[in-house]
């Protein structure tokens, strides 16, 4: 018989970039539609939507590339915390170190012998790389990366706000809100839909749950704007 090869691709080496590109995305289309929606719906000229929508670009993009940088990088400084602290005791108690492997493999279903012949070889090739990948859950393919985080969360959240303004740019300026409105409902479901496909989820899911939080908050906008605006003669 001919042997046949087996290739499995799999999505969670997309983690560290995808949520940071469909966060930022999402942000950018969503704040920046529902800052044109309001200001639009406040009685304003096309002119100050342009310039509100602008400034909540770049604002936008900047606050998003500072969150996620020191977000993720706290994430990694306690990755490094946790590797050091285990390099230590490895080096310190490594019998214990090596019962504590040995349960966790016990625990995931292996017989006691079996676990233990595991957890020697294992500690043999690489003890601190058995340690944080099974017992502390660190990876190479999953671990944070801070500033391709903060690149990849201002790029997309650029991305993301161009797409209400360039439709308020050739929008006429009372129909502003209603076809920004509606262009967002449009991109959100679209960026839901690949957010969801890039990741192996069901499409539908990932675009109906995108969709309705966008129109909560363009609605909630809006209903400001209307409220408070006010029509300087």
């Amino acid at each position: 018989m001919s042997r046949l090869s087996h290739l499995e691709i799999h999505m969670v080496h997309r983690i560290g970039w995808l949520r940071a590109a469909v966060l930022g995305a999402n942000d950018g289309l969503v704040s920046t539609a529902s800052l044109v929606v309001g200001v639009a719906a406040a009685g304003s000229g096309k002119s100050e939507v342009l310039i509100a929508g602008m400034a909540g670009l770049v604002a936008g993009a900047m606050s998003m590339a500072a969150g996620e940088y020191v977000s993720v990088s706290s994430q990694t400084d306690a990755e490094r915390a946790d590797l050091a602290r285990e390099t230590r005791e490895l080096s310190e108690t490594p019998e214990a170190e090596l019962e504590e492997l040995t349960n966790i493999y016990v625990d995931r279903g292996l017989d006691r012998d079996l676990a233990e012949k595991v957890a020697v070889q294992l500690t043999e090739r690489d003890a601190l790389g058995a340690h944080a990948r099974d017992e502390l859950g660190i990876s190479e393919t999953v671990t944070a990366r801070p500033i391709q985080a903060a690149l990849v969360s201002a790029l997309t959240f650029a991305v993301g706000a161009v797409v209400p303004l360039i439709v308020a740019l050739l929008a006429p300026e009372a129909q502003i809100a209603v076809l920004v409105a509606a262009s967002t409902v449009a991109g959100l479901a679209v960026l839901g839909g690949l957010g969801a496909s890039a990741g192996g989820a069901a499409l539908v899911r990932g675009a109906a749950r995108v969709t309705l939080w966008g129109v909560l908050a363009m609605a909630a906008t809006a209903m400001v704007g209307t409220l408070f605006g006010v029509t300087v003669g």
